[in-house]
């Protein structure tokens, strides 16, 4: 119903002209060409979505074959900002196990999948994979990750502080949020100005301008994550 609610709206915006011309023959074909253009864009939209979590699902049990119940969801699919760094963009995905029974209940173990995406990912024959980096993480890996980050982004040292202040709270780009309190302020650096930790073999973690950016060692993209994903991520990771 919303798609076709925002196809109605869409006609009315692109051709008003044609629907105030009731016998303009020309006016009509120019609707419903503008209509299949704009459902196609939909249809093509939802098709990404649903090949990206087919892909997914397909990774794992390539990967990881000791995951053997899981629920598989898109958490962010445009996870690309406008101001990013690179071409790079970031797809990332819930997936939570659970027990088998009548009525499953989501009540495993979490984890977040991200899928970097290098410049080129899609093209006229659609989405190439070959051109996407995958990266399973748990609750362990994700408070690893962001306590990598936090230390080179604010002046807390401390990893015991770090950690007891990211289970209680949110990390979003103006530092660590307690009950809705920035208990740890990030520092406040201009576009130009960068602070870089290594992480790991995989990985080096970029702090600039209030973003996490997150160096690929093998493919050399850069990738700036949206506030929201993090975010996200680490709701549902420690809710």
């Amino acid at each position: 119903m919303k798609k076709l609610l925002f196809v109605i709206v869409a006609l009315t915006l692109l051709s008003p002209k044609e629907v105030k011309a009731q016998n303009n023959s020309a006016g009509v074909v120019t609707a419903v060409a503008a209509a299949g253009i704009i459902a196609g864009a939909i249809l093509s939209s939802e098709d990404m979505k649903e090949r990206a979590e087919l892909k997914a699902t397909q990774w794992i049990l390539a990967n990881h074959p000791e995951i053997t119940t899981f629920n598989l969801e898109t958490l962010d699919f445009v996870g690309k900002k406008a101001k990013d760094m690179s071409s790079t963009t970031v797809i990332s995905f819930k997936l939570q196990e659970f027990t088998p029974k009548a009525n499953p209940v989501l009540d495993g173990k979490k984890y977040i999948l991200f899928c970097f995406t290098s410049y080129g990912w899609i093209n006229d024959q659609g989405i190439d994979f070959s051109k996407v980096d995958w990266h399973l993480i748990d609750s362990t890996e994700w408070m690893n990750m962001m306590v990598a980050y936090t230390k080179v982004a604010s002046e807390e040292k401390d990893e015991k502080i770090l950690r007891e202040k990211l289970t209680a709270g949110t990390i979003d780009n103006k530092g660590i949020k307690v009950k809705g309190k920035i208990e740890i302020p990030f520092y406040k650096l201009d576009g130009d100005s960068y602070l870089v930790t290594e992480y790991s073999n995989d990985m080096k973690f970029i702090y600039n301008e209030k973003s996490l950016c997150i160096f690929l060692k093998k493919t050399g993209d850069l990738v700036q994550m949206r506030r929201q994903t993090i975010i996200d991520t680490h709701l549902f990771l420690f809710p």
